[in-house]
């Protein structure tokens, strides 16, 4: 079967949970975020990851979400499931129900919590290609699951006809050169960590897919640009002012999730906040808050006038 892997490149934000002001999964908050983004321009969605919260959603929750999502925007951008969960049998549950509602592909992390052997990892990613024709995409992220994706690994999944690459996020860059040299058929990789988007697309990365990105796409996509057009300095000078701002956004007492969260709202985007035990940006942080908002504005008028 020959996939289409052009509908992957180009800026993926992940999609950030969306509460009422109960905490309870809000689908008109849902798809009101993801009709942003298609104002916005980005190439898809990266729906139920880490900045959607996954490991704080039950599966009915998950599922919620995804629905929402593909009725604001299925059809109209690429739309990337993650499905990993505590168990396989959730994961095929939400793989099979992602299928069903139309998304372009499936990603997953490795299990986590248990430290279990790659023949492991192997057969959990194996079962939800298994009950889905979706393209699957491997997701490596050491730091959260405490596995880094081994090259002989790597090479078995790319043997499967249905994996078309990794989202990478990994921190070294050298990674990403590995995975595309290894791959040994056409695929696409995904550059993960913000901090070095330009650093990653240099050195062989397809695509960019990225928690902070919500907060500023017009600053990824004018990078990503740049790099398409061989203007590096520019990209070079985006990607400085993209690492300034998340030194800003990760300055807070509250978590990341929730101070982003906040700069959606002020721009008329509400999607509640962080779900326990994730911390909220406190009180007396507020009008740093409003402060760091328009720092992302300044720039993303300075880059893309």
């Amino acid at each position: 079967m020959i996939r289409d892997l052009e509908k992957y490149k180009g800026i993926i934000p992940a999609f950030y949970a969306c509460y009422d002001d109960e905490g309870n999964i809000s689908p008109e908050r849902v798809q009101k975020l993801a009709k942003y983004y298609l104002e916005k321009g980005v190439k898809g969605l990266y729906v139920g990851g880490s900045s959607g919260e996954c490991i704080y959603q039950t599966v009915a929750e998950r599922k919620l979400v995804l629905e929402n999502v593909m009725e604001a925007v299925g059809g109209k951008m690429t739309i990337i499931a993650h499905v990993a969960a505590p168990s396989t049998r959730d994961s095929i549950e939400l793989a099979k129900h992602a299928e069903s509602i139309g998304v372009d592909a499936l990603a997953a992390i490795p299990p986590i919590y248990f430290g279990l052997p790659e023949h492991a990892i192997e057969a959990y990613w194996t079962s939800m290609m298994e009950v889905t024709n979706l393209d699957f995409i491997i997701y490596n992220i050491p730091q959260t699951t405490g596995y880094a994706l081994s090259e002989n690994l790597f090479k078995r999944m790319m043997a499967k006809e249905q994996v078309i690459g990794v989202k990478n996020s990994s921190m070294p860059v050298m990674d990403i050169n590995m995975w595309k040299l290894r791959a040994g058929k056409d695929n696409i990789v995904f550059n993960g960590p913000d901090e070095q988007f330009v650093g990653g697309r240099v050195m062989g990365a397809d695509a960019g897919i990225g928690g902070t990105y919500g907060v500023y796409p017009e600053l990824l996509m004018e990078a990503d640009r740049c790099v398409r057009e061989g203007e590096l300095e520019k990209a070079l000078q985006i990607q400085l002012k993209i690492n300034d701002l998340i030194s800003e956004l990760t300055s807070f007492k509250g978590n990341l999730y929730d101070v982003m969260k906040l700069i959606l709202a002020k721009r008329r985007v509400s999607v509640g906040r962080a779900r326990n035990p994730l911390p909220h940006v406190e009180d007396d942080e507020m009008d740093h808050v409003e402060v760091v908002r328009q720092h992302i504005d300044d720039a993303i008028a300075e880059f893309t006038k």
